[in-house]
């Protein structure tokens, strides 16, 4: 039985991941390393201390990781000011329906808590989760299985009466890790054979969960 739905913010709820993409290549870009696409897409959801090694891995380790992340979140943070957040089609529909069905909701993002409350603020939709919870809450952010099994301790219930909403690589395989059935939306890629291995369903909106609840006799 399902009992709860945690949730991955960025490229989940919040439309943020192609301007991360963008901005994660302009900053090394400035820094004169030629980050491409690929290489930005790699490091969704992914905590700093294994994108530092990634990164580093490929550029050497003159790649200033905090320095750069700096200068993206520089970028970022510009971008949002001038054009704000925009919430995923369905983000409030979803979690009126959850509700509804007596379902908790959490938020498990590598974001820190500061800007993961000003965004979901922002969109109004930060009062509708039971909690929200941070990479910066526990040891080892995503892909390791921390943050999902923290977010299960908070909310009172187990791994397996919980399902994970995510749209990357990085995100599937914490929640998976962690024991939670995933649900995966995919935001700029589609799941490639490991990912799709690891997921309980793909759909393609959020709005595509109630849908499939509906048609679903166990959530009846």
């Amino acid at each position: 039985m399902v009992k709860a739905v945690i949730f991955d913010m960025d490229g989940v709820l919040i439309d943020t991941e192609k301007w991360l993409v963008k901005y994660w290549c302009q900053a090394a870009r400035e820094a004169g390393f030629p980050m491409e696409r690929e290489h930005a897409l790699a490091i969704r959801s992914l905590t700093g201390e294994y994108a530092d090694t990634y990164l580093k891995g490929i550029f050497g380790e003159q790649f200033s990781y905090r320095t750069i992340r700096e200068r993206r979140k520089e970028l970022m943070n510009q971008h949002l000011k001038e054009h704000g957040i925009e919430k995923k089609p369905g983000a409030e529909e979803v979690l009126d329906y959850l509700h509804g069905k007596g379902m908790k909701t959490a938020v498990a993002t590598a974001t820190d808590p500061e800007r993961a409350k000003k965004y979901l603020t922002e969109i109004g939709i930060y009062d509708k989760f039971d909690k929200v919870i941070c990479a910066t809450m526990v040891e080892h952010g995503k892909p390791e299985p921390d943050i999902y099994l923290y977010a299960c301790e908070q909310i009172g219930e187990k791994p397996e009466d919980c399902l994970a909403v995510e749209d990357s690589p990085n995100g599937v395989r914490s929640a998976s890790s962690a024991g939670l059935r995933t649900i995966m939306v995919p935001d700029l890629t589609e799941p490639d054979q490991e990912t799709a291995s690891l997921i309980f369903v793909k759909l393609h909106s959020l709005y595509d969960i109630i849908l499939w609840m509906e048609d679903d006799d166990s959530f009846k």
